[in-house]
């Protein structure tokens, strides 16, 4: 019999399968679509083009899945960005990385007194983003699980706790406040704040005045790449790259890999799931069903109502998700030149962030909640063939585009209306621009959640707020990656710690039944 159905081959599905079939478990992992890797995938978008055409960029994974699953060896390499962030501006740019001096003399362009206070900031966000990184890999306390829930709980604040009175003060306003406020009490300019503010809208659909907001700001700069912290990075073959690997660490270990295997409902016998139903209708009989699906999909489409406690039903009813993403791959017949730009290349090696201000930022979501797409959208371009030859034709290149905001409940016929904004912002910046442009694959909310599962086009599968993190996500009773369903795991983005490429819940998921295998029961 199989010791474990995992639902969905994603990144976070793979690492869960390597960690229990390394123990000893007989695992299958189902993916619906004929490419493994679920979001981190690298796909041929256009003749000779290809590219990380979901996720995009790597800082988040984390290192002790690296190491375990031996992803050098399989020829894991991260090319860092030179600089983090260049942020083209009507009449100058500013740059953001390449050391704190670095960062200073450009910021000082603007305010002297943002300059001063750069290091302190970036202090208070290292100690937040510590706290987090001692988290990541630990599952939350059962708020059912007694006394030891209390020790656990105690035992994961000591982090917070080590720090000092003003140092809890501002982590708990980065939970809690919205990004602007807490940006306001820093800076000074607008291209600073602006530069920083940019990581609370990606894949948030929501202003940057929306308390809380704060929180994914954060949440963006807790990983590192090659050793060094909050850097962020390409890697080389694109994010497939990383899932293909994954997937053979997992087959050595003697897991079943099946593509183009949909699960179309969980079986549930005597309050308990016992298999998955493909969709040709096969039924596999399994001790344990774990989903690295979004969890709302899951509970809404696969697990039947009625075996689900009636307030955990009505907990997942008022669960909340939906990214205003539109994520695009654009073929370039050459590289963009940018209106205001430094000499060399390096800003093209960044990340290249079109939204001069928090106040642009705020107006592109509230035009998107009017019109359900916003007329001057941020736009974020990365040009991962300038470090990766093998994404494109010789002296040709591959742009990801990320994009805010699109309301993801926009009708079906108006999502082509969300494009050309996009391309006029980035006309704005790199006249020329659209001139250069060979072919371009579009990814509407609706888009991702067809090819890629993500429901409601959300990245994260759920909102990252602070009702829906660590023991409380997905909710109360499910944030130790158990479900009130016996017999039914979470392994996704839709546990703690969250979205992004990190491996976390797929790693924690499969110790927290590696560790409930050994005390309580098969």
């Amino acid at each position: 019999m199989i010791d474990a159905v995992i639902i969905g081959g994603g990144h976070n599905g793979l690492t869960c399968a390597f960690y229990l079939a390394r123990a000893g478990l007989k695992v299958t992992v189902c993916e619906a679509r004929d490419v493994l890797g679920g979001a981190a995938v690298t796909e041929e978008f256009a003749p000779g083009f290809r590219n990380s055409t979901a996720s995009y960029t790597v800082s988040l994974l984390q290192p002790k899945v690296i190491a375990d699953m031996r992803l050098p060896e399989r020829g894991y390499r991260v090319i860092e960005r030179p600089v983090s962030n260049y942020l083209p501006l009507d009449g100058d740019y500013l740059l953001m990385g390449g050391g704190l001096e670095a960062s200073q003399a450009q910021v000082a362009r603007f305010s002297k007194s943002d300059a001063e206070r750069l290091s302190a900031y970036f202090d208070m966000l290292e100690d937040a983003a510590e706290v987090l990184r001692t988290l990541a890999l630990k599952a939350p306390p059962d708020p059912k699980g007694g006394l030891r829930s209390l020790v656990d709980a105690a035992m994961q604040a000591r982090g917070l706790a080590r720090l000092s009175v003003e140092r809890q003060r501002q982590v708990l306003q980065l939970f809690t406040r919205s990004a602007r406020e807490v940006l306001d009490d820093w800076f000074e300019s607008e291209p600073v704040k602006a530069a920083f503010g940019f990581d609370a809208c990606v894949g948030h659909y929501a202003s940057p005045d929306e308390p809380g907001s704060a929180y994914v700001l954060l949440h963006h700069v807790f990983g590192e790449v090659n050793g060094k912290k909050g850097a962020w990075g390409h890697v080389i073959g694109g994010m497939g790259a990383i899932t293909q690997m994954m997937a053979a660490a997992a087959r050595e270990q003697g897991v079943e890999i099946r593509t183009g295997a949909p699960v179309s409902g969980v079986l549930v016998e005597r309050g308990k799931a016992v298999g998955a139903r493909l969709a040709n209708g096969e039924e596999l009989r399994t001790r344990r069903v774990i989903s690295n699906m979004g969890p709302k999909p899951l509970f809404d489409r696969l697990v039947p109502r009625d075996a689900l406690p009636d307030d955990f039903a009505r907990a997942m009813d008022g669960y909340r998700g939906g990214s205003g993403s539109l994520r695009m791959n654009v073929a370039l017949s050459g590289l963009p030149r940018f209106r205001h730009a430094p000499e060399g290349d390096a800003h093209l090696r960044s990340g290249i962030i079109m939204a001069p201000s928090v106040d642009y930022m705020d107006r592109a979501w509230l035009d998107a909640r009017v019109q359900g797409f916003s007329g001057k959208p941020i736009v974020e371009m990365l040009i991962p063939s300038l470090v990766d030859d093998s994404l494109a034709p010789e002296g040709q290149h591959v742009a990801s585009l990320f994009c805010q905001h699109v309301d993801p409940d926009m009708p079906e016929e108006q999502e082509a209306a969300a494009v050309e904004p996009v391309f006029d912002v980035i006309e704005h910046h790199a006249p020329g621009f659209r001139e250069l442009v060979l072919h371009r694959q579009i990814h509407t909310p609706r888009a991702l959640e067809a090819k890629f599962g993500l429901w409601r086009g959300d990245i994260f599968h759920g909102r990252m707020s602070l009702d829906q993190l660590w023991a409380a996500r997905p909710a109360l009773g499910a944030g130790s990656y158990r479900t009130p369903l016996e017999g039914l795991w979470l392994c996704g983005a839709g546990t703690h710690p969250g979205g992004g490429v990190t491996g976390a819940p797929g790693h924690n998921a499969a110790h927290a039944i590696l560790k409930s295998k050994r005390f309580w029961a098969k």
